[in-house]
């Protein structure tokens, strides 16, 4: 999971949306000699604002349109006065094709998370705080999200995990990969490039992010409902006991009843998140 990252080139484009708190622009950056796009809610105002990444679930690349995915989060954390930057990862809407992220279990996606929090940084540009960065992952995006936390510790200033898959690669490989109809050839290339997790248990502890948590230097709020039947809320357990016992800093809010997408519950879950980047991004006294 160790690489160099070299995010940059953060160019912010045409308005595609007006409303009355934000301005949503479409952007693009570089990294990993890929294009990715994203879009940017930008709050009225001259900023400089701080920034937060969105880390978006699986959704169908071949429906998936930019942006999409967690838009109730980019218009309420935009209207607290947040830039909310989306990224729409390769393979995804403008993105550039990677044909090899597949087989590489998708770790391609933290790649562009990373480099999205790089290109935010170096970017220069006057509206945005590349001082003051959080990251938001939800479902997929979450496993993205605790993949950014242990490759490159520090790089944002706070984390929030909503609806997480598994911290442990072999419970995601086995939950939407393997034995699973429709993805017999993708498990083959899988298992022919790494082995299976039986047969190569090195390989899939050294691509799980539960095996790195001692390296997380952020603070971590994760939300999860007890009603969640896509990702079991034991996931959600195990990765807040681990980061317990390596002692960080992290704060496990769970809900009753709430499922997957978060219903009732939703403006308590970004009342309190709100609460916690404002806490964590707060501007350094003079």
């Amino acid at each position: 999971m160790q690489q160099d990252y070299d995010g940059g080139d953060l160019r912010v484009g045409e308005v595609l949306e007006t409303a009355d708190a934000y301005t949503r622009h479409a952007v693009t950056y570089r990294g990993g000699g890929l294009t990715i796009s994203g879009i940017l809610n930008l709050p009225a105002g001259d900023g400089p604002f701080p920034v937060l990444i969105l880390a978006h679930g699986y959704i169908d690349p071949e429906v998936y349109t930019t942006g999409r995915g967690l838009r109730r989060e980019q218009d309420y954390l935009a209207r607290q006065g947040y830039a909310v930057l989306h990224t729409d990862y390769r393979n995804h809407a403008g993105s550039d094709d990677d044909p090899t992220n597949e087989v590489r279990l998708r770790l391609g996606y933290t790649e562009d998370v990373v480099n999205a929090v790089l290109a935010v940084r170096s970017a220069g540009l006057p509206y945005l705080d590349g001082e003051r960065v959080g990251l938001l992952g939800r479902s997929m995006g979450g496993g993205v999200a605790l993949n950014t936390l242990v490759v490159r510790p520090g790089l944002v200033d706070a984390a929030v995990i909503y609806a997480s898959v598994s911290s442990n690669t072999v419970q995601n490989f086995d939950r939407w990969t393997r034995g699973q109809p429709g993805a017999e050839e993708l498990t083959a290339e899988i298992v022919e490039a790494y082995g299976a997790p039986e047969t190569n248990a090195a390989f899939w502890r050294g691509v799980s992010p539960v095996t790195y948590v001692d390296r997380v230097t952020e603070p971590v709020l994760i939300h999860h409902g007890t009603a969640d039947v896509t990702c079991p809320i034991q996931w959600a357990y195990d990765t807040d006991a681990a980061l317990r016992a390596a002692g960080k800093d992290v704060t496990l809010q769970v809900y009753d009843g709430e499922p997957h997408a978060f219903e009732a519950r939703w403006q308590a879950s970004i009342e309190l998140t709100t609460a916690f980047f404002d806490q964590h991004l707060a501007p350094t006294s003079p």
